[in-house]
């Protein structure tokens, strides 16, 4: 029988979302979360082989069908989730002149509106059986900060970490939230900026500690979700290389 507790990752079709979950297959039951059923696939069978893993195909932009769609899949494969990564991302660099509606929408949908959508599902004590203990968003350097053309990317993220510290004083002691805050990660959603190489040498100045990889973003992951951060509720968690306190001219 396994006993392993079940973790859902948002996001884990590739980049920092599959990192995370093939490194918690270790330790848990993963519920791996995508759109692209092939790529989804390709995450599991790269999961631990001992544990009970699941694929759950949904496109978080849709956001109205979220909570029924995770209700019926929880109660299909007779599941409960214990724990929640939402590294699902959108992100589209715009100048606001060139925002349109859809382009917030979108990525208001993917990035805030359906981790909201998962928390208030995965609480309910009818659908989720009281079982869950703790959350980390993914969310990113830029939603304390500024920059061109990421107005609604900063926005979106800046909304995701204003819902968790609400959420972490309503949900305590029960559950605990906390988001996470990379800084410039090498992945194949960022391959667009760092293909530039004058961009990528600018930026690169401004890393002390260098570039990061999705390996830094799943140890501080795996350690929020740990009993380590028993005492840590409603925190971000800033992990960029040292990025946002560097003020060198």
């Amino acid at each position: 029988m396994n006993n392993r507790l079940y973790v859902l990752v948002t996001g884990a079709s590739s980049g920092i979302g599959q990192v995370i979950a093939i490194k918690l297959s270790k330790s848990f039951n993963v519920i791996i979360h995508g759109r692209d059923s092939k790529r989804l696939q390709d995450t599991l069978d790269k999961c631990d082989e001992n544990g009970h893993h699941l694929i759950w195909a949904e496109d978080l932009s849709e956001v109205n069908s979220i909570e029924a769609d995770l209700k019926f899949f929880l109660s299909e494969n007779d599941v409960n989730i214990s724990y929640f990564v939402h590294c699902a991302g959108f992100m589209k660099m715009l100048p606001i002149k060139m925002v349109s509606v859809e382009n917030l929408q979108k990525t208001f949908n993917v990035n805030a509106f359906s981790a909201f959508l998962i928390t208030k599902t995965l609480i309910s004590k009818k659908i989720n059986k009281d079982m869950l203990k703790s959350i980390v968003y993914i969310s990113s350097n830029i939603s304390n900060m500024g920059a061109k053309a990421f107005s609604i990317y900063a926005g979106s993220k800046g909304a995701l970490d204003s819902m968790m510290r609400c959420f972490a004083v309503e949900l305590a002691p029960k559950v605990r939230i906390n988001s996470i805050l990379p800084g410039a990660v090498q992945t194949e959603m960022t391959d667009k900026i760092f293909e530039n190489k004058e961009i990528a040498e600018r930026m690169i100045l401004t890393y002390p500690l260098g570039f990061g990889y999705p390996n830094d973003i799943y140890d501080a992951v795996s350690f929020l979700l740990s009993d380590k951060a028993r005492w840590i509720t409603g925190q971000q968690l800033v992990v960029d290389g040292g990025r946002t306190i560097n003020i060198t001219g």
